[in-house]
C-alpha cells in the first residue's frame, strides 16, 4: 500500500465509511438497444443531452458516430423489426433529432 500521507484513508474494504453510490451513465445495452439508466429506447433524452454537450463543436462527427451506431442496431434488431422499415426508423431514433436544423 502507498501512503498517501497523513490523513489518507485507505482503500474501501466494505465497511468504515461510505462510497457515493453511481447511477449507470445513459448508454446502450446491446443487442436490445434500450438505455443501461431509464430502460427506454436508445438514444434517450438524456443521452441526446449529454450527446450534444459531448459535440457541440463538431456536430458532423456526432452524426457520423450515431450513424455508425444506428448500423450496429440495425444489424442486431433486423429480426425484431418489420421488414422494410426498421432502417428508415432507426435513422429518425439514432440521427434525425442531431441533425442540424
Amino acid at each position: 500500500m502507498v501512503d498517501g500521507g497523513a490523513g489518507a484513508r485507505p482503500p474501501y474494504s466494505g465497511g468504515g465509511w461510505s462510497v457515493t453510490r453511481r447511477r449507470p451513465a445513459h448508454l446502450p445495452t446491446r443487442p436490445t438497444w434500450r438505455c443501461r439508466a431509464c430502460g427506454i429506447a436508445w438514444p434517450c433524452s438524456v443521452a441526446k443531452l449529454n450527446l450534444l454537450a459531448e459535440y457541440r463543436e463538431d456536430r458532423a462527427a456526432l452524426l457520423d458516430y450515431l450513424t455508425t451506431l444506428r448500423d450496429e442496431a440495425v444489424a442486431q434488431l433486423s429480426a425484431e423489426l418489420p421488414d422494410g422499415v426498421p432502417r428508415a426508423d432507426l435513422t429518425e431514433r439514432f440521427t434525425g433529432w442531431a441533425s442540424a436544423r
